[in-house]
């Protein structure tokens, strides 16, 4: 059952309407938003709310998104399938719908269906018909005349006009621009009269002119006339026109009639193209509202209010100036009854309680802030209108009697609904107003009581101090007010719910100055009653504002507490990081060591390479690297769980030149020459050759290690067995090398030179990008056996070619 449209007009839901269809795109939607109705089904509202939801998804995502060109050709669409002919105009339009209509198809079946289903859904509704859109544009220009390329049949036939119609110019021409006719001619041009092609004659020279008159002017004195000559040409022009306009016509009704094949599908297309875009327009009207998505809830599910609107705004006051207003019915109450000054905004909060109650049953999302619950109402039912004066009381009384009778009325006749009726919410302005006062308040209290019988939502405003305590004493039934400044003589628009208004008639009149004795004249006249509820009142304002004021300063608290915990939480995140840092550092110098080491070993088995050691030591060595490796990540992992302290042992004395030692990293033994204590290292005399190695790396061997030594180490000339030259090549090829291969072969090839004694080399690396040239280059500056180098000569290789000098063994 629809609402009421008296329901609809009071609370000015079509005002919202027009609103909502400032948003749409075209006159189909349009329609839809004026139309728009609420409904009272639970499921349908819930869908509804659903639509606009991922609308407002999809325009916060897709900001332009819009249904393009379309417009409503569903009354072309059934005019030609009762088979009436389409203009070009009109076949354009339907051109230009079903483009947007595959346009949007095709974005909206590319969304997520998971998060867009009822738009992808409404996608699939969109028909897709590429063959009429390609017909249509083939023949019909963007001006809607008919194309050449619509027929073949029609391009000939404009040859052919063409043709005729510059023979016929090219004789009529010639006929005005001859000396026969120049002096009967009143002007030398051509014209048109009934379709036909003229020129004017002067009347005094007919004679002179065989052809047919067509007009005169008004004067008399010029004739137009078809000479004889053109007569033919004329007509042949008129003849292939007349053929031109069948074949167009012709060509009209084939597009007509195949559009009038597709109708229904049209028809589909430009519903589903209005319901998309009313979802769209839905959405960017919640947008300018700052509106949220109610959750459509049902009564008696949940121990909360079914009805809450928080920082709930009237849609259609000014959002800069209206002042938000949050309300809730259910749970312990449902009906509530606001007293309070008049203009002080009891009204506002009645109708905008309505209104949003409206707009959510309609799928529109409603501005207010989150949480906002809304149950779907069967009936709604507003009485509002504004006091009038003395003289017509009676009629103002009689009126909102005459709409509470109908309400109750409609609310005790029995419904045909398949299941439990929905709630409905009745929404009564200065309930008992316009009549004696103490009849008045009694009439508000029956009404009250028989709307509370009834199990329906209510929202009354009301004068009547004896309706607070009744609300106070009452079940199901709360107090409200709005706010007054005393200090300011003007009201606040805030509602307060749980606390009825006070009479602040005395203290307004205090404050504008009464004097002190009337006022308290006037108190005296007071029942005991009233002034005991008024002292009651208050009393409970006075306890609210300390509540509100401890409120206050406990929130303070919160918002103090909240900042040092997360200043808190940034120390302690730099620290962390600090730390991270600190170990990261550390990991990185471990790891500089240990590529310090292998760069060492490296360098050693490239030298032994060259000496007379065997491959059985070298891969011994390789052997102890991989161990020295595995060593030193051991201390990195260590080091990244700091250890606790440990007291230093009392141990040997010191290494000092002149001991024997081990190079555990190369497991060789050596001599100490020298010790570095600043760096931390040692040169060993290992054999044949000398080392630097970290003290760390060095181990005494056995014997008596606390025994000082009785002399200084002074290293003797020792000689080394260099293998005996073998035959090196002066060029060396690294053409199509990889540069990564480079610096190993390139260092070898380099060693070898050396040792055969060679004084100058050539490396091919060849032209190309250049990286690999680079690459030799880099390699050749820092090596020590190199002393200088340079490209090739021009006829020797140029820049493909570097020669490198070695230095002097």
């Amino acid at each position: 059952m629809p609402i009421a449209s008296q329901t609809l007009h009071t609370l000015e839901f079509p005002k919202i309407r027009e609103q909502l269809a400032r948003h749409t795109a075209f006159s189909a939607s349009r329609e839809l938003a004026l139309d728009l109705q609420p409904s009272t089904d639970i499921h349908e509202v819930r869908q509804r709310q659903e639509l606009t939801g991922e609308a407002r998804t999809l325009v916060d995502e897709v900001p332009d998104l819009t249904i393009g060109g379309a417009r409503d050709v569903r009354r072309a669409a059934r005019h030609a399938d009762r088979g009436g002919v389409l203009d070009g105009q009109s076949l354009l339009e339907i051109a230009a719908t079903l483009t947007a209509t595959h346009t949007l198809r095709a974005r909206l079946t590319r969304l997520d269906p998971t998060l867009f289903p009822l738009l992808v859904e409404q996608a699939t509704f969109l028909p897709h018909l590429p063959h009429l859109e390609a017909e249509i544009t083939r023949a019909i220009g963007e001006d809607g005349d008919v194309l050449d390329s619509a027929s073949s049949e029609l391009a000939h036939l404009r040859r052919e006009i063409r043709i005729a119609f510059g023979r016929l110019q090219e004789k009529l021409q010639n006929l005005i621009t001859s000396s026969a006719y120049s002096s009967a001619l009143q002007e030398p041009i051509i014209t048109v009269r009934n379709g036909r092609y003229v020129i004017p004659v002067k009347a005094s020279h007919r004679k002179d002119v065989r052809g047919l008159v067509h007009d005169q002017s008004s004067s008399g004195a010029t004739l137009y006339i078809e000479p004889m000559a053109v007569l033919e040409l004329n007509n042949r022009w008129r003849e292939m026109q007349a053929a031109e306009a069948e074949e167009v016509q012709r060509i009209l009704a084939a597009l007509s009639q195949l559009v009038a094949s597709n109708a229904p599908q049209l028809v589909i297309a430009v519903e589903t193209l209005a319901t998309i875009d009313l979802a769209l327009a839905a959405a960017r009207y919640a947008c300018a509202l700052r509106a949220v998505r109610p959750e459509i809830v049902e009564i008696g599910v949940g121990a909360d209010a079914p009805l809450f609107l928080t920082e709930a705004r009237h849609p259609l006051l000014d959002p800069r100036t209206v002042v938000p207003t949050s309300i809730w019915l259910g749970g312990d109450f449902r009906l509530l009854l606001i007293t309070g000054p008049n203009t002080g905004g009891k009204t506002v909060a009645l109708k905008t309680t309505g209104l949003l109650a409206l707009m959510a049953q309609a799928g529109l999302q409603v501005p207010a802030s989150l949480p906002a619950r809304i149950p779907v109402f069967g009936h709604i039912f507003a009485d509002i209108g504004d006091e009038q004066s003395i003289e017509q009381s009676l009629s103002t009384f009689s009126s909102h009697m005459s709409n509470i009778i109908r309400v109750l009325r409609a609310l005790e006749e029995p419904e045909d609904w398949a299941l439990e009726p929905p709630p409905a919410l009745v929404l009564l302005d200065e309930l008992g107003a316009g009549t004696d006062p103490v009849e008045g308040a009694a009439l508000a209290r029956a009404i009250i009581e028989r709307l509370l019988e009834l199990q329906v939502f209510g929202v009354a405003t009301t004068h009547y101090a004896e309706l607070k305590a009744f609300a106070y004493n009452t079940p199901g039934v709360q107090n409200a007010s709005v706010e007054f400044d005393i200090e300011t003589l003007a009201p606040t628009y805030r509602l307060s719910i749980g606390l009825p208004g006070r009479s602040n008639a005395l203290a307004i009149a205090s404050r504008l100055g009464l004097s002190a004795e009337l006022v308290e004249r006037a108190r005296s006249t007071i029942t005991r009653e009233a002034a005991q509820i008024e002292d009651l009142l208050a009393g409970i304002h006075h306890e609210r504002e300390a509540a509100a004021a401890e409120i206050r300063r406990a929130e303070e608290l919160r918002a103090d507490s909240e900042k040092y915990r997360d200043r808190l939480a940034a120390e302690l995140r730099a620290f962390e990081a600090q730390r991270e840092a600190e170990i990261e550092a550390a990991h990185q110098e471990l790891e500089d060591e240990l590529r310090e080491v292998r760069g060492q070993l490296r360098r050693l088995r490239d030298e032994f390479r060259s000496v007379s050691l065997s491959r059985q030591w070298l891969e011994e060595a390789e052997q102890r690297m991989a161990e020295a490796g595995s060593q030193a990540k051991a201390v990195m992992a260590k080091q990244a769980k700091p250890q606790p302290a440990q007291p230093a042992p009392t141990g040997p004395r010191p290494l000092q030149p002149g001991d024997t030692v081990m190079v555990r990293s190369v497991g060789l033994k050596g001599e100490i020459v020298s010790i570095d204590a600043e760096e931390g290292s040692a040169a060993v005399q290992c054999g044949g050759f000398r080392m630097n190695v970290a003290l760390r790396e060095l181990s005494r061997e056995k014997g008596n290690p606390n025994q000082p030594a009785q002399r200084t180490y002074t290293p003797a000339a020792r000689s080394v067995n260099l293998p005996p030259a073998h035959d090196v090549a002066m060029t060396f090829d690294m053409r199509g090398w990889r540069a990564h291969d480079v610096a190993d072969k390139l260092d070898r090839y380099i060693n070898d030179a050396y040792l055969a004694g060679l004084h100058q080399v050539r490396l091919l690396h060849g032209k190309g990008t250049g990286a690999l040239r680079q690459v030799v280059r880099d390699v050749l500056q820092g090596h020590p056996l190199i002393a200088s180098f340079h490209s090739a000569a021009g006829r020797d290789g140029g820049d493909g070619v570097t020669v490198a000098n070695l230095v002097e063994r």
